[in-house]
């Protein structure tokens, strides 16, 4: 019995890396003679640049950025085993985890941190920049990136735009002359942990800014600066800006997607996609016979390019059955199994504090996937193993 162990981190509690041996050491433990393969994922959220870092035994260079709420804030700019492949990771720049929760505002907040890393990459002479935009805390539609980079947006009277999508509904006119000529020579793909679309209900503002500290009202002002951003972007010459906006994970990290595709022709990609093809993740399926990943909560956003999803997809097309675990499982994360998704299990065992869970984490993890491999041990000697999996 050979079983691929790819899990996402559990926010709060585990890496990745953590995860994966905390699952693979319960599995041993319940069926001895089973072959483990380890595989940590992310999908362009936090973690995603020690991942591909240590894949491709590349190295991290400590920066010194603008963060959030525009204070100097410390974060890494990770160089692939390759040298020439420079990986960003917005949310050390410009993360949620960054702001204090009594600050949080997307009203106010700014990628120009973010901006500042794809410099540092320039200024290296890297020209292929991977950046993973999950995490952000950010709804300025990447503006505050692409101002790092030269670029100007102004109002009716001709002044720059204070940073922070609030401000984006009073655009009037875009000046990128300025904007780094580097930027020509560079391949930047998009690492995107979600796929949702710039505006409307499915949009960057509608379900992410709540969770960043907008309110009703703030809602309105960041979609009518986005939708301003965006009718500015179409009149550029030679920019389609309607498909840009339409665009997969053009709305992930406040729209952080659609600005480096506007601003600096990015391929958007799914992250976990990316993260999958750094660590030979189709390699490591082969032969195996059981899949287990899972990531803190499982819900109807995990469907929409988290590692989960795109794991599912992958082991669906290969006939292969997949487990998820969750510390959460929320009723809507039943549309996994139309991904491929065989199996939603929880690992805490009941009632329990939010708190001690998370620092019991690994242990839950431990455990469930010992009974989960128990279970599957007892029917394989009866030779039944094929109809339960």
């Amino acid at each position: 019995m050979r079983v691929l162990v790819c899990p996402d981190k559990f926010k709060g509690s585990l890496s990745s890396p953590q995860a994966a041996e905390a699952i693979a050491a319960g599995f041993l433990e319940g069926w001895p003679e089973a072959e483990t393969v380890l595989c940590p994922l992310a999908d362009g959220g936090e973690g995603t640049l020690d991942l591909l870092v240590t894949a491709t035994g590349g190295r991290k260079l400590p920066l010194e950025v603008t963060g959030p709420l525009g204070d100097k804030v410390s974060a890494y700019l990770g160089i692939a085993g390759d040298g020439t492949t420079a990986v960003v990771e917005m949310a050390s720049a410009s993360g949620l985890e960054l702001i204090p929760r009594e600050r949080r505002n997307p009203l106010l907040t700014t990628t120009y941190g973010t901006g500042e890393l794809i410099r540092g990459a320039l200024d290296l002479g890297l020209r292929r920049i991977i950046v993973a935009i999950g995490g952000s805390g950010t709804n300025d539609g990447g503006t505050g990136m692409a101002s790092a980079l030269g670029a100007r947006f102004l109002d009716a009277e001709g002044r720059e735009l204070p940073r922070g999508g609030g401000y984006l509904e009073r655009l009037e006119s875009m000046d990128l002359e300025g904007m780094d000529p580097r930027l020509r020579e560079a391949q930047i793909v998009v690492a995107a942990d979600v796929d949702n679309p710039l505006l409307g209900p499915q949009g960057a503002t509608a379900v992410y800014a709540p969770q960043k500290g907008a309110g009703p009202e703030g809602l309105e002002v960041l979609e009518r600066g986005l939708s301003r951003l965006a009718r500015a972007v179409s009149l550029l010459s030679g920019r389609a800006g309607t498909s840009l906006e339409e665009k997969p994970g053009a709305g992930a990290a406040g729209g952080l997607g659609f600005g480096l595709a506007a601003f600096l022709g990015a391929e958007i990609r799914p992250g976990v996609e990316v993260v999958m093809e750094a660590v030979s993740f189709r390699e490591k399926l082969e032969g195996c016979r059981l899949v287990i990943t899972g990531e803190g909560k499982l819900d109807g956003q995990t469907s929409r390019g988290k590692t989960v999803a795109g794991v599912a997809r992958e082991a669906r097309r290969r006939g292969i059955p997949v487990l998820a675990l969750g510390g959460e499982v929320a009723p809507e994360a039943e549309v996994l199994r139309g991904l491929g998704v065989t199996s939603l299990l929880s690992v805490v065992p009941g009632p329990l504090e939010r708190e001690r869970a998370m620092a019991s984490a690994a242990e839950m993890l431990r455990r469930t996937s010992r009974e989960v491999a128990g279970l599957l041990r007892s029917f394989h000697h009866r030779g039944t193993e094929a109809a339960v999996l």
